[in-house]
């Protein structure tokens, strides 16, 4: 992204109504898929670090980002193990993190199954990723060219980008839906307007973030509940390194959960004692 925007994210990132709503969206899908324990995560892409935070609730976490700016920020919030580096050249060994989780930066690679297949390099056998990508071709903007982005995904195109780069598919759901008729609007607004120069996180003042909010909250419940939501702004999808000498089974296997995860705690050592050989297994299904 631009310096503009790099230093407008990193300003925000800690109040906006969509980095905490996206971060909400988040833990809802942590919390519904059985994890190692003391698992390593990564976050490829980390930003300030903010998200960090959220992910050092699971275990040990490590980021990465391109900015020097960036990775300072996330020092100075206490996270040691964040280093400068791009996300297609990962700089830790192979098969070292339980969950990795790549938020909005895939979009921004050249190559984006040479970036997903980076990604799974540095996942273990059975190890799971969490992408968010922004939805939608028809949707491009300015809000894209500013942010120098490639491309905008569906669940199709972004499917095939990950078992292209050796993933297998958890499952997918979009999120930010509620806003999705006002975003678009302001989307085909802004191709009229040649002289836009900033992206949409100027375009919403903060008084405003409690209310913008709300929609995310609500969503955040349904994804916790096991909802898939058919459209929205942005789309998550939940990947998984096939594990060494395993079956291929149904992809939504992982996906399916019973509720929240302090219901499923007296079951989770059968369920975690195996995710480092891939052997995990799902035990309910969503209605």
């Amino acid at each position: 992204m631009t310096h503009d925007e790099l230093q407008a994210m990193l300003a925000s990132d800690e109040r906006h109504w969509w980095y905490r709503g996206r971060r909400r969206v988040l833990r809802a899908e942590l919390d519904r898929l059985p994890l190692a324990p003391d698992p390593r995560l990564l976050d490829a892409g980390c930003g300030s670090g903010r998200t960090l935070d959220e992910l050092a609730r699971y275990g040990r976490v490590s980021g990465i980002d391109l900015s020097p700016e960036a990775v300072a920020a996330a020092h100075r919030r206490g996270h040691r193990d964040v280093r400068v580096g791009h996300v297609e050249r990962l700089p830790f060994p192979d098969a070292t993190f339980d969950v990795v989780t790549c938020l909005d930066v895939v979009e921004h690679t050249p190559d984006d199954r040479a970036t997903l297949a980076e990604l799974r390099r540095v996942a273990r056998p059975g190890g799971l990723l969490l992408v968010t990508v922004p939805a939608y071709q028809a949707l491009w903007s300015w809000h894209d060219e500013v942010n120098l982005h490639y491309r905008r995904y569906d669940s199709s195109s972004l499917r095939a980008a990950a078992r292209a780069a050796g993933w297998d598919v958890v499952g997918d759901t979009h999120f930010n839906s509620l806003l999705l008729g006002p975003a678009a609007a302001v989307r085909v607004a802004q191709r009229r307007r040649r002289r836009h120069t900033h992206s949409d996180l100027d375009l919403t003042p903060l008084r405003l973030n409690g209310v913008l909010e709300l929609p995310l909250r609500l969503e955040a419940r349904l994804l916790a509940s096991g909802t898939r939501l058919p459209a929205g702004l942005s789309l998550l999808a939940v990947l998984r390194r096939p594990a060494l000498r395993e079956p291929r089974r149904a992809e939504a296997d992982l996906w399916r959960a019973d509720g929240p995860r302090h219901h499923r705690l007296r079951r989770r050592s059968s369920v975690t004692s195996s995710i480092a050989d891939g052997s995990v297994r799902a035990t309910s299904t969503v209605p």
